[in-house]
């Protein structure tokens, strides 16, 4: 069995790594972002607005936690500033999380009725299925907070499942769930739910526990969110991410309409209508259908949502899983299994999509990737049970049923993966490089080549170019020293403008512009009018132009 945990986690590594720097074929700008802090970090102990090994990075005023670009200074330290450095700690975790499941698993059903081969081809086969799953290899190839997240939250389960039997394991509980909290936005809701549902299944274990290990695990889990914590209360303007992306704070044209009808119901004094019109009310529906909209099959099997959140044409788990999924959701229900196991399972799925659920842009898979490790534990209770009732299946022409079933399952899950192995290091490249911000590391070099000729070269920062100016601090290696003193003399505050060097980062219209011959434009086709002639195009994969370089001396 060891062999066969070898072999997987091999497959998961090879998976994560083959061609990291080129597929996906760009960093978005999180990704550079994170990876431009953890090149400050490295140099100068500071980030990119100077701040002094943060808790969390203001970055594009959303606030991310710090973490995951500390986990990336040591691969930037090996590696240099490049895709493939910023992306190797998810790798790094994504293969962890293999490893996790697999022990998970084992912990989850020890106390089965059944024989041990039973719980070991569980295990196997749910590592199997994380490393081999869409949505998990999605977020291990890029600099995605959320796998890591996720698997913190594997370890905190594990370490607590296995600390109620060696006490000591709880300290190691407290520490992957307080670090968690400095990971993602998410986890800050899911993480401590996932505690609060740990605690009341597992109660009687927990508090039957010498106490000097419940409390030397409270001031370890303290000790560890404390600078988080601290960097909150006396950073306001930290809250802002969650503030933007809350779905109670977006006046969205549903609650404006019952404004208006409640403002009507109240002149007419209907009372019933004042009930229903009401802002509560609208808030509520619209909550609970973000949240049940996780669980919708086409989401999940079909479409995905963000073309940076899935591989195209496909949706985040196989669509041969979705039988195996149902089947394995009936067996839990009401299998003999530890009640204890199937609280915390379901506990686990239906938790997940909470913090995702306040928000818009539902449903989301970065938001909600805790949801995968139960839904691929339904998927192995289903695949493990169906093949238990073809092997103990018995009659005259049960040798040829059985060999056709095996043949057909086996055509059919090979044609899934491969499906989508070519879905996504094939075609994804040529069909969402426009969401991946494609073209930066191609158009630096050429202008980097030219700016001699030029006084003032402006870059637009709109669509499809967001915040440009970090691309070109990520592709330059810019000293991050250089471009801490500028925000030291209060430049580059701003989210709209931006400038260092030659360089200025900013909205233009290239019409209304006061065009001088000595400056240089960098914008998308959307920058330019429709006759503009470029001194240099970059090219998407599918031939369409991402990236145009523009004298107007060329246009005159």
């Amino acid at each position: 069995m060891t062999l066969l945990l070898i072999i997987i986690l091999c497959l998961g590594t090879g998976l994560r790594l083959w061609q990291l720097g080129a597929v996906p074929l760009s960093p978005d700008w999180d990704e550079v972002s994170l990876g431009y802090d953890a090149y400050s970090i490295l140099h100068t102990g500071r980030d990119e607005f100077g701040a002094f090994l943060p808790s969390v990075l203001r970055s594009f005023d959303d606030y991310k936690p710090a973490m995951y670009a500390y986990f990336s200074i040591p691969s930037v330290a090996v590696f240099g500033l490049t895709t493939f450095a910023i992306r190797f700690p998810s790798v790094i975790m994504g293969i962890i999380g293999i490893l996790t499941i697999y022990l998970l698993v084992k912990q989850l059903f020890a106390n089965y009725e059944s024989k041990q081969i039973y719980i070991e081809i569980l295990a196997l086969t749910s590592a199997l299925l994380m490393a081999i799953s869409p949505w998990q290899i999605q977020f291990s190839r890029t600099a995605f907070e959320t796998n890591t997240g996720l698997t913190f939250n594997l370890l905190f389960a594990l370490f607590f499942l296995k600390g109620l039997k060696q006490p000591w394991m709880l300290v190691l509980a407290a520490f992957f769930a307080g670090l968690n909290l400095s990971v993602y936005q998410s986890e800050r809701a899911f993480t401590p739910l996932l505690g609060f549902a740990l605690i009341f299944i597992y109660w009687r274990e927990l508090f039957s526990i010498a106490r000097k290990y419940l409390l030397g695990s409270m001031i370890v889990g303290i000790i560890v969110v404390l600078p988080m914590i601290t960097f909150i209360f006396g950073n306001p303007g930290s809250l802002q991410r969650i503030q933007r992306t809350n779905l109670l704070s977006q006046q969205t044209q549903q609650v404006q309409k019952t404004i208006v009808r409640g403002a009507d119901d109240k002149t007419n004094h209907d009372l019933i209508g004042q009930i229903v019109d009401n802002r509560r009310v609208v808030f509520s529906k619209e909550i609970m259908g973000a949240y049940l909209s996780h669980f919708d099959p086409n989401w999940l099997f079909l479409q995905g949502d963000n073309p940076r959140h899935h591989a195209p044409g496909m949706g985040l788990l196989y669509i041969l899983d979705l039988p195996f999924l149902l089947f394995g959701i009936y067996l839990l229900a009401f299998g003999k299994f530890a009640k204890q196991t199937k609280y915390l399972i379901f506990s686990w799925l239906l938790l997940a999509p909470v913090p995702a659920a306040i928000t818009y842009e539902v449903p989301h898979a970065v938001r909600t990737m805790n949801m995968l490790p139960m839904f691929l534990i339904f998927i192995t209770l289903g695949y493990v049970a169906f093949f238990q009732f073809i092997i103990k299946s018995h009659g005259s022409y049960s040798k040829v049923v059985k060999m056709g079933i095996c043949v057909l399952f086996f055509i059919a899950t090979t044609f899934n993966f491969v499906y989508y192995l070519n879905q996504y290091f094939v075609q994804l490249n040529y069909f969402n490089a426009y969401d991946w911000q494609y073209g930066y590391e191609q158009a630096i070099p050429q202008i980097e080549q030219i700016k001699g000729q030029y006084k003032k070269i402006v870059v637009s920062n709109k669509t499809p170019m967001d915040e440009s100016y970090i691309f070109f601090l990520f592709y330059l290696h810019y000293p991050p020293q250089q471009y801490q003193q500028l925000v030291s003399q209060g430049e580059n505050l701003s989210t709209d403008v931006h400038h260092f060097a030659k360089y200025e980062f900013r909205a233009f219209n290239y019409n209304r512009e006061k065009v001088q011959k000595n400056i240089l434009y960098i914008g998308s086709v959307a920058d330019f009018p429709g006759n503009i002639i470029a001194k240099k195009t970059i090219y998407y994969p599918d031939g369409k132009p991402a990236i145009l370089l523009v004298d107007p001396k060329d246009n005159l």
